[in-house]
């Protein structure tokens, strides 16, 4: 008899609940600055990746409406079939003299730009080498290309170079997060680039958490490391965390962007973007370029965070991005300490498994500009007394 497959997801949520590792949705009913409703109860919010504090902007939605208004709600189509609008053209502008390259393409989602850009660029003869603490969509995506994946020792230069050399004459792509999303830290970059360089390999960014937020302009972890578009020739970059919309892009040379058009299955057959987003997205990167003190005070608020959590003897990992990670180990502890803090009136919900590895759950808190460091304080009490 043919086992029965939703039988089988059910046996597979009762095994995660056992486990404490059952995931659940929230109705989120209002979101008023630093403040959200979950399930009838007002939080202050510390798991929103909006770090520049735009999804709310008023500048934003005028420009939203401005343009809904011109164009209507949605693209109707995919980019390649009428769906490509002078928005979409201006916004993919906009980002590649943002990020230094020459050109840049929209995807309609981080994931899609990953698994778009690894499976044009690779096939089964050829080598994947990725770092530990990846990004799930690099991951799939390098599964999906049929490519050798190799994995290296989070952080570790050497054990990445060992995991190239495995495969010395096949076309490799070396990919990292730039700001890893659940331990905050931040990739060695230009140690990565020249190992690249050595070994003749492409490198590949995910930037998704570190677009906005690091570099001269906010450009990013690369930007900010010296990169440049022939050290890194494969950016991706979402624009949902600091710059508070939706959708990704990948950016690099004229002939990655060109071959991305003619290959990239995940760009080919979906719907382009709603062109009143793209509008509003141009306007979220003038915003993120030039309101520096918006980077400025974030930085102010890690800094606030962190020597508040050395004073109380709360362990946080070494991050100097607006991720924070307290480090529980038990998911079920993880999950007991995220519904104390709700108790208090914080959201901050518990990261366990397979997000991250197993004895590793954690609490991730996310910083904002919407957050006064009265907040950050107020959370910080409450962290340390629920931890006792």
């Amino acid at each position: 008899m043919r086992p029965d497959l939703l039988a089988r997801l059910a046996d597979v949520q009762a095994e995660r609940a056992r486990a404490s590792l059952l995931r659940r949705l929230r109705n989120v009913e209002l979101v008023d600055g630093a403040t959200i409703v979950v399930d009838g109860r007002r939080l202050l919010d510390f798991a929103s990746n909006d770090y520049l504090g735009l999804a709310q902007h008023p500048a934003l939605r005028e420009a939203l409406a401005r343009a809904a208004a011109r164009w209507g709600v949605g693209a109707g189509a995919a980019h390649l079939l009428g769906g490509h609008r002078s928005e979409h053209a201006d916004l993919e502008d906009a980002l590649a003299r943002w990020t230094g390259r020459e050109r840049a393409l929209l995807f309609s989602t981080g994931y899609m730009a990953n698994l778009g850009v690894v499976t044009a660029l690779l096939g089964a003869d050829d080598l994947c080498v990725e770092d530990k603490l990846d990004h799930a969509s690099l991951l799939d995506a390098a599964q999906l290309a049929g490519c050798a994946l190799k994995r290296y020792v989070h952080g570790d230069v050497a054990s990445a170079a060992r995991q190239l050399r495995a495969k010395p004459d096949a076309a490799a792509l070396l990919a990292t997060d730039g700001v890893f999303s659940m331990d905050g830290d931040v990739a060695p970059l230009r140690e990565l680039a020249r190992l690249a360089h050595a070994e003749r390999a492409t490198l590949m960014v995910d930037d998704a958490h570190g677009l906005g937020v690091l570099g001269a302009d906010g450009a990013g972890s690369v930007a900010e490391a010296g990169l440049t578009q022939d050290d890194v020739p494969v950016l991706m970059g979402t624009l949902g965390k600091a710059l508070g919309v939706a959708g990704a892009f990948v950016a690099g040379s004229a002939a990655l962007v060109d071959g991305l058009v003619q290959s990239a299955r995940t760009f080919v057959y979906t719907t382009a973007l709603p062109p009143a987003l793209a509008a509003a997205t141009r306007v979220a990167i003038d915003v993120a370029r030039h309101e520096g003190w918006r980077r400025d005070r974030l930085q102010r608020l890690v800094a606030h965070f962190r020597a508040g959590a050395a004073a109380r003897g709360i362990g946080v990992l070494d991050s100097r991005t607006p991720i924070q990670p307290v480090v529980v180990g038990d998911s079920a502890a993880a999950l007991a300490l995220s519904q104390r803090l709700g108790d208090a009136g914080f959201f901050v919900p518990a990261i366990r498994p397979p997000t991250v590895p197993k004895g590793h759950a954690r609490l991730r808190v996310a910083l904002s500009v919407r957050h006064a460091e009265s907040d950050v304080e107020r959370l910080l009490d409450a962290l340390a007394g629920a931890s006792r």
